[in-house]
């Protein structure tokens, strides 16, 4: 019998109240036309009605994926769990979901990534949930909104246990009844390749979480082809884990790339190929976060100005001697920019998402490099939570699993929100103070503890335009002033808490300011103008 059905086929298995799991990346291995299907089915019979989804990071974009936005209907989705959710510009209209987690027509609950895909792999061993301490004192400890982005999120998800002495969060795992994955191959017998997909994601968990349960395991592919012809250590996904391939042969390597070879390891890039950052006062920044890293390093970023830190390097000829893991699974190579965030080119590996996370998840990697919305006075950020422009943030996606034992991390920002600056004579100039203080007495969402932090003795760093601070038991302190900037000013009337300042206080080299490469160095020992890090 044949395994081939029709988009619409598909979206007929999906009957109403049933958990559905979602395997994606924003655009990134999106099966979009299942969803499509499903959205398109409610909209002529009324069903499935009631369902609840399950995301470990987001279905779709705001870009031309609609992915859980096909499914963001008052009566078809009653319930969604997501690492993270599809984001943009305030300037842009927010998606169907973000209006119904605003009027509180879902449950509606960001759970970490790496957790969500925890929960899978508890569902599939038939084991009662996931204990851990990752995002303790964060927005997922019900101490705090224990995940909950709305009032309808009411059923907690998430309790504190006390197991061996010590305190941990549980998590209780959730069985999907069906799984809708995507790969770029299937033959006849469902046996799935990924030869096109820029990550591997978690195809695997979430079709072993819905099959050992008797649920039913959609994939959906680009092409079919005979019975024998994969080889076998190809097969992300065995046949026997497989009940129906929907061929989507247009589907999207990602947002807005039909199908780029260097994001799938079939070619390799020439490094000259990779632009670097124009001159202005992201790349100053950026360039001051590459300072804080050594050879030989093990390093995940994030999204924001931490992402052109690879580019720095290319520039500066330091490219290779650190080796950058990201949530999405690659392992070496160059992390992309805007719409392929979540691929690189040239990598050496890609591992499936779910072991990168555990990879992350115990602080195996040396150093992270990541964005701030808010900073408060005991340190904590918040990256997935404002609540005047819900959708500018997609919530916390791998930040928690990331941040929760990571040796060293550097947050990276602009001090505070809608200052005009600009460049002059190897100084920052701050033409127009902000109006909206990013340094705060407390974060709105704790997406990362500074309070644990301290108690595990991680290094925090945070990196401005303006200064560089250090978190320590008593706070924040600043360490680092830029040329050009007053400390008094520029950086102490612009917190809401005051700040102690390092009795060693240095000055930022001003080459950092200068439209030209600055000597970077990763050898370890002094770095540029007596700068430490």
């Amino acid at each position: 019998m044949s395994k081939i059905v029709s988009a619409s086929q598909a979206a007929s298995l999906i009957k109403d109240g049933m958990v559905v799991s979602v395997s994606s990346s924003s655009g990134l291995g999106c099966p979009d036309a299942v969803l499509a299907a499903i959205g398109e089915r409610f909209d002529t019979e009324g069903h499935p009605k009631a369902i609840t989804t399950l995301h470990p990071i987001a279905a779709g974009d705001m870009y031309g994926i609609k992915g859980i936005d096909h499914l963001a209907k008052p009566g078809l989705l009653k319930r969604t769990l997501c690492g993270s959710y599809p984001s943009g510009p305030s300037s842009a209209e927010p998606p169907q979901i973000w209006k119904m987690i605003g009027d509180n027509s879902v449950a509606a609950y960001n759970v970490p990534s790496g957790i969500l895909f925890d929960m899978h792999r508890e569902a599939a061993a038939k084991r009662p949930g996931v204990l851990t301490k990752v995002g303790l004192d964060t927005f997922a400890d019900p101490r705090h909104q224990g995940c909950a982005m709305n009032a309808a999120a009411g059923e907690p998800i998430v309790s504190v246990q006390q197991f061996d002495g010590e305190e941990w969060l549980y998590f209780r795992a959730i069985v999907p009844n069906i799984s809708i994955i995507r790969a770029t191959t299937a033959d006849e017998r469902g046996n799935l390749t990924y030869e096109h997909e820029g990550a591997y994601l978690g195809g695997l968990e979430q079709a072993l979480a819905a099959r050992n349960n008797g649920g039913i395991v959609i994939a959906q592919v680009k092409r079919v082809v005979e019975n024998g012809t994969l080889k076998p250590h190809d097969v992300r996904v065995p046949g026997v884990l497989v009940d129906h391939i929907v061929v989507a042969p247009d589907q999207l390597q990602t947002t807005q790339t039909p199908y780029d070879p260097a994001i799938s390891g079939e070619i390799f890039r020439p490094l000259s190929s990779f632009r670097t950052p124009e001159m202005n006062i992201q790349k100053v920044i950026a360039r001051r976060v590459a300072m804080e890293l050594r050879d030989g390093m093990a390093v995940n970023i994030g999204f924001g100005i931490s992402a052109n830190v690879p580019r720095i390097l290319l520039e500066e000829g330091q490219h290779g001697k650190v080796t950058w893991v990201i949530e999405q699974g690659a392992v070496g190579g160059v992390p992309l920019l805007d719409f392929k965030f979540g691929c690189a080119s040239n990598a050496e590996a890609i591992m499936p998402s779910p072991h990168q996370f555990i990879y992350f998840q115990a602080g195996g990697f040396d150093a992270s490099l990541l964005s701030f919305l808010q900073i408060d006075r005991h340190g904590s950020v918040n990256v997935s939570k404002l609540s005047a422009r819900p959708h500018v943030t997609a919530g916390a996606g791998g930040f928690v699993d990331i941040t929760s034992r990571a040796k060293k991390i550097v947050f990276s920002g602009f001090f505070n929100a809608g200052a005009k600056l600009s460049l002059a004579d190897g100084a920052i100039r701050i033409d127009q103070e902000g109006k909206v203080k990013k340094v705060v007495e407390e974060v709105e969402h704790i997406s990362f503890s500074g309070k644990r932090a301290v108690a595990q003795g991680q290094d925090i760093t945070y990196v401005t335009e303006r200064c560089v601070m250090k978190l320590t038991p008593d706070g924040l302190m600043v360490t680092e002033l830029a040329p050009g900037v007053d400390l008094e000013r520029d950086v102490l009337a612009q917190a809401e808490i005051p700040l102690s300042i390092a009795n060693d206080l240095k000055v930022t080299p001003a080459s950092l300011y200068q439209d030209r490469p600055i000597g970077l160095s990763l050898n370890g020992g002094a770095t540029l103008g007596g700068a430490h890090g």
